[in-house]
């Protein structure tokens, strides 16, 4: 039996095994929206604030 995951771009199922080589995804087409995603941050991983108030000296303050 194999299992089946819900695409994390667009939420069409996918099925989890060696037929789906872009899985979690359902296609190229959604890996490469989430990871323009992260690349424009509109995705992150929560950091721990004081290790960022601690470093965030070291670095120049970013432009957008």
């Amino acid at each position: 039996m194999t299992a089946t995951v819900e695409c994390p771009t667009c939420r069409a199922p996918v099925e989890w095994g060696p037929r789906s080589p872009n899985r979690p995804f359902c296609s190229e087409r959604c890996k490469l929206i989430d990871l323009g995603a992260w690349a424009a941050e509109a995705h992150a991983i929560p950091g721990n604030e004081l290790e960022d108030d601690l470093f965030s000296g070291d670095m120049p303050p970013r432009e957008h």
